[in-house]
């Protein structure tokens, strides 16, 4: 018996761990070198210029990624949205399993890795909500390094993800 009302196991993005990778890989071409061509897709992520192309089409389809007229590769504004989603999720997470949970470092950087692209922007809001109290307030027994001050909403945070650069 399936209920309309229960609880998907699907982000709101739908977007699979190997997408989110080469959403993540356009965009740090982009901002290293200025340009993205399924060559340098490639070479970063060390598959096929044939599965490269695939994915690609299937990015386009979905209208996350645009090509132009010289075959470069760029995120429309909906995968430059869904990059920073994922960046911020990983950067919350990242930091409460390694500060909150005090799960191991590399551990932390692989599990953040694994579920950055699957939270919901309710969770994500919700865990920066909680991640800012931590960092803020000393009354409470927990800390992180993670400074979240700064910010005063997920939005602003989530905006000022260019990389990896939260994360040691």
């Amino acid at each position: 018996m399936t209920n309309k009302s229960s609880i998907q196991h699907v982000s709101d993005s739908d977007l699979t761990h190997s997408m989110a990778h080469y959403l993540l890989t356009i965009h740090k071409l982009k901002e290293s070198k200025g340009y993205a061509r399924v060559t340098d897709i490639a070479k970063e992520m060390n598959l096929t210029k044939g599965s490269v192309s695939t994915a690609l089409v299937n990015l386009r389809k979905k209208e996350l990624v645009e090509e132009d007229e010289s075959k470069f590769f760029s995120l429309s504004s909906k995968g430059h949205n869904e990059v920073h989603s994922i960046l911020s999720s990983r950067t919350l997470l990242y930091y409460f399993l390694k500060d909150v949970v005090g799960v191991e470092d590399d551990i932390a950087h692989k599990d953040s890795c694994l579920m950055e692209h699957l939270l919901s922007n309710q969770t994500r809001e919700k865990l920066f909500v909680f991640m800012k109290e931590v960092s803020t307030k000393e009354s409470l027994d927990l800390s992180t390094t993670l400074d979240l001050a700064s910010f005063k909403t997920n939005h602003e945070f989530m905006e000022a993800q260019i990389g990896d650069k939260y994360l040691e």
